[in-house]
């Protein structure tokens, strides 16, 4: 994206232009690697995420350009809409309706690592949304209590004790993009710091000899990196072995 296609897509912004944009930029091929990494291509365009934050640095806090990008339904424009949006200006309500409209895991962690996260109604969501039975509603759930473990260095540890019981009481869930979320909460709360490591690994070692093959491989996996010398090292703690 060069610099002179950046300053006039900043100087004439309106929806319209932005989409006229990305279907320039549209790319075939790239689509097809997404469909390979699952997903969801129906409305896709092909265009990487490093270009759509360059496209988006301009524009942040535009709120109602966010708005119409979402609304187009465009793959790529609602990954768009998260980096643009203004944290301060989402309603609650509307951060439901665009959560329940998540169709691919990676507008669902874009939406919940860009925008959801820095929100100030994002601890509700999380207990609210990993509770949800659709998948990328509680994926979201998941994704952003992992986003808070690594951004919100304010939150009380209570709060992520609480996280754990949630990850324990979905760990069996055998659907992929939920499993993976969940195990990548247990790895983030647990790597936060020494006193949240410690439960995060005694968790995932409880989680290894379940009886359900999704808790079994959440455990062994965020047991895998948590019990690692680098993380021990990182969090100052002594070296396994």
């Amino acid at each position: 994206m060069n610099a002179k296609t950046l300053e006039r897509l900043a100087a004439d912004a309106d929806a319209m232009t932005v989409l006229a944009t990305l279907k320039r930029l549209e790319s075939p091929s790239d689509r097809a690697g997404m469909a390979r990494f699952g997903i969801t291509v129906d409305k896709a365009l092909g265009v990487s995420v490093l270009t759509l934050r360059q496209l988006g640095r301009p524009l942040k806090g535009r709120q109602d350009l966010a708005l119409a990008l979402w609304d187009s339904e465009v793959h790529e424009a609602r990954i768009l809409a998260t980096i643009v949006a203004d944290p301060g200006a989402m309603q609650s309500e509307l951060a439901d309706r665009w959560a329940e409209e998540i169709d691919s895991w990676d507008l669902c962690d874009q939406f919940c690592n860009n925008l959801i996260a820095r929100t100030d109604f994002a601890w509700d969501k999380v207990f609210l949304w990993c509770r949800d039975e659709r998948t990328f509603k509680r994926r979201a759930g998941f994704s952003l209590m992992a986003a808070l473990a690594v951004h919100d260095k304010q939150a009380p540890p209570e709060r992520f004790q609480s996280c754990l019981l949630e990850i324990a009481a979905a760990a069996g869930d055998e659907r992929n993009y939920v499993k993976k979320a969940v195990n990548w909460a247990l790895r983030q709360i647990g790597k936060r710091n020494a006193a949240l490591h410690g439960p995060a690994l005694a968790l995932a070692r409880d989680l290894t000899q379940s009886q359900l093959k999704g808790a079994r491989w959440v455990g062994r996996d965020a047991a895998r990196e948590l019990d690692s010398d680098k993380v021990r090292e990182k969090l100052g703690l002594s070296l396994s072995g």
